[in-house]
């Protein structure tokens, strides 16, 4: 009996360790698989789009008159008059008075240059019929030869310089006459005013200064090698302006009107003259904006033309050379041929074309013939086993 119990135990022990052993393993999950995941980069694209392009050379500078003068004062007086224009800010024509001296004594000295002209063209007068008369009593005398003293003509023409003594003294009232109205020289915006009513004013006295409203004229400082992008070095080249009024950007044209032909000892640019006719505009019964002396503003003149060229992001180009994606949606690297640069973007007039994809995401290790996806598409996931982390590349905002 102690036999058989020997033999059962240990069969019946390995029964039981069989049965929960068969228990638990029923009971155990399955191993979770893994989702299968796609490490080829993202990255997103730009159309490449190709047309007719003009360069630009960009500058800047202040609007300033063409013409500006200090007005002075060519006779000396009490001031007896002013114009309601003659204000700082006030528009005049040109013509237009101003303020006006006294002029009682230039009136005295013109009525007495013009009596001592009458004078002077009676004793001319008078000399004449003397010259005649001795001239017709030496031709009865046949024996000698008249002199010119016994002729009169030495007096003679001295009557014939006092009267252009006295026609110039004349012509230096009027015009001293004249000189008591302050008129201004040309259509102009007064900038300031020095004088008052009732001043004395010597020759010579400052009485203002003038900004002549016909053009306007901005200096732009271009790099010397930027002129190579302008036809015949600028001139006459269109110029847009862009600058501030009332708080709003605005857009004006000029024209470029000549070329300073140096190169300046400081800043090492060549320097073009943009000129703008009528910028206030005085002469037009339009509503325009007006580009007012002192603002500063920013140019852009346009330059040559390009039959075929593009813009492109000047950090995506690296070595002359752009990522592009092909339509197995593999990396490609083309060759361009950079024209100019224009601020972040370069000018690129060889090397693309209209409907390339130009990759704009960062890659970190590119290499020409790579797979990519492109951001938005649907990816086939491999059958193999592939790595846990995709690569993604970060998308360019």
């Amino acid at each position: 009996m102690t036999r058989k119990k020997q033999i059962i135990l240990p069969i019946v022990i390995l029964l039981v360790g069989a049965v929960i052993f068969f228990a638990l393993s029923s009971m155990k999950k399955p191993p979770e698989e893994k989702p299968k995941v796609d490490n080829t980069p993202i990255v997103a694209v730009e159309e490449i789009s190709v047309a007719p392009l003009t360069l630009t050379v960009e500058s800047y500078g202040v609007v300033t008159p063409k013409y500006e003068i200090e007005l002075v004062a060519q006779v000396s007086g009490q001031i007896v008059e002013l114009s309601e224009k003659f204000v700082r800010g006030g528009f005049v024509t040109k013509g237009q008075i101003l303020a006006r001296i006294d002029p009682s004594d230039y009136q005295a000295a013109l009525i007495d240059a013009q009596a001592t002209l009458a004078s002077a063209t009676a004793s001319l007068q008078e000399e004449v019929a003397r010259g005649k008369v001795a001239e017709e009593e030496w031709k009865r005398i046949q024996n000698a030869s008249p002199t010119a003293l016994s002729l009169r003509k030495p007096q003679l023409a001295q009557e014939k310089a006092r009267v252009k003594a006295a026609k110039a003294s004349v012509l230096r009232a009027e015009r001293n006459l004249e000189r008591t109205y302050l008129k201004a020289p040309f259509d102009a915006m007064i900038e300031s005013r020095h004088i008052g009513l009732g001043a004395f004013v010597a020759t010579g006295s400052n009485i203002g200064k003038m900004l002549g409203t016909e053009t306007a004229e901005i200096r732009l400082p271009v790099a010397d090698n930027q002129l190579q992008f302008l036809v015949n070095q600028g001139e006459a080249a269109t110029v847009n302006l862009e600058g501030d009024f009332s708080g709003q950007k605005q857009v004006w044209q000029a024209n470029i009107a000549r070329s300073e032909g140096v190169i300046d000892d400081t800043s090492r640019m060549s320097y073009l003259v943009a000129e703008v006719v009528d910028p206030y505009g005085l002469k037009t019964t339009s509503d325009v904006i007006p580009l007012r002396f002192g603002s500063y503003v920013n140019a852009k003149v346009l330059g040559k033309e390009l039959a075929m060229a593009t813009s492109v992001p000047r950090h995506l180009v690296n070595k002359d050379r752009v990522a592009l994606l092909n339509k197995d949606s593999t990396l490609k690297f083309v060759d361009i041929e950079i024209v100019s640069q224009d601020g972040a973007n370069v000018i690129v007039a060889n090397g693309l074309k209209t409907g390339d994809r130009m990759i704009i995401s960062a890659l970190d290790y590119p290499i020409d013939g790579m797979k990519l996806s492109l951001a938005g598409e649907d990816v086939d996931l491999p059958e193999a086993d592939v790595n846990e982390d995709a690569q993604i590349a970060s998308v360019k905002d």
